[in-house]
């Protein structure tokens, strides 16, 4: 597998507007369920890390070496944060856009495609099921600066206490609120996400911050 990519400019980008209910049903595969209830976050539980390697080891039996790099992110990865009960992880193949050189292969294995964004890096995101458990795999190519955004966001709230009670406090007040999709929970993040990305790559050890083995880290 290759190293996680870098972003070239180590600039963090504006926060995107709002999806709406239009570009939400446009990008969806399948049936988009509203939440329009709060969103439920579960304190940290020591098994999320367990439950990435479960479902990582089933993409890297299905891709192979196609799969670049495969990265536990997200609230579950980082030590001690609520999150909503759903493992988040991102994979780098070679072109997003080339759904038939990765997808069929996921779906044997129990993911299924769910969105698809052309106009945003290319992003797909699949979901995985297994009784209550979910995984959600977003999915980009190797090149793409929103991987190195994601996990170096992801290892400074593994060491920044601070940023990670900002964070978790956060989260649980807007949680609180009732939202007709779970996105738009979501976009009402982007900006203390953003805040404290900015202190993660902009920081003295910015340059290495992303910088993690592809091959796995949880």
């Amino acid at each position: 597998m290759s190293d996680t990519p870098k972003p070239n400019s180590w600039e963090v980008p504006p926060p995107a507007a709002p999806a709406t209910d239009d570009y939400l049903a446009s990008v969806t595969i399948g049936e988009r369920a509203p939440l329009n209830a709060r969103v439920e976050l579960a304190p940290y539980d020591p098994e999320w890390p367990s439950l990435f390697e479960l479902a990582a080891g089933r993409i890297r039996t299905a891709l192979g070496g196609n799969a670049l790099v495969l990265e536990h992110v997200g609230s579950t990865s980082v030590p001690g944060l609520s999150a909503k009960p759903i493992i988040d992880m991102v994979l780098a193949v070679a072109n997003s856009a080339d759904e038939g050189a990765y997808v069929p292969r996921l779906e044997a294995e129990g993911f299924v495609l769910r969105i698809r964004e052309p106009e945003w890096f290319e992003h797909r995101m699949l979901l995985r099921a297994s009784g209550v458990q979910v995984w959600q795999l977003h999915v980009f190519s190797a090149d793409c600066e929103e991987i190195a955004r994601m996990v170096a966001f992801r290892n400074w709230l593994r060491t920044h206490e601070a940023d990670r009670l900002l964070y978790e406090t956060t989260k649980a007040a807007l949680a609180a609120k009732t939202w007709t999709h779970v996105a738009n929970y979501a976009d009402a993040k982007s900006e203390v996400v953003r805040e404290i990305l900015m202190r993660a790559i902009g920081s003295a050890a910015d340059k290495r911050i992303a910088d993690v083995p592809g091959s796995t880290s949880s």
